[in-house]
């Protein structure tokens, strides 16, 4: 099992920046396949990005390509959402999430996630 813990969230104004972090503990998550997802309040949860384990292979949504890049720190533990040119249709509780299953692949699929953060609220202002 793995135990992953989001942070990084906060309040920014449209255009800005911020960066999500997620600390895995437990298996290493170097064995898992890595995605953000996202929930707008009265929405359902969307897929954001995702990484393989090695990094070689990342996934974003159409909306925020361009905008958003996923990395990894397998010697920390860490997957990384750097969020740039930030809109207020960006504001949502963001998780991060691991998939056990994939080695060299991404899912956008949420089903395919076994494990998942608390969240950590992002809010972009006008």
């Amino acid at each position: 099992q793995v135990q992953l813990v989001e942070s990084g969230g906060g309040l920014v104004q449209v255009g800005g920046s911020l960066r999500l972090s997620c600390a895995a503990s437990g298996r290493t998550s170097s064995r898992y396949t890595m995605g953000w997802f996202r929930q707008a309040p009265g929405k359902e949860r969307e897929f954001v990005a995702a990484i393989s384990r090695s990094g070689g292979t990342t996934d974003y949504a159409d909306s925020v390509k361009g905008r958003f890049t996923i990395s990894r720190d397998n010697a920390k533990n860490t997957v990384y959402l750097q969020m740039n040119s930030l809109k207020p249709e960006d504001t949502a509780v963001y998780y991060c999430a691991a998939d056990p299953d994939r080695q060299f692949s991404t899912t956008k699929n949420s089903r395919d996630y076994d494990y998942w953060g608390q969240g950590t609220q992002v809010t972009v202002s006008s």
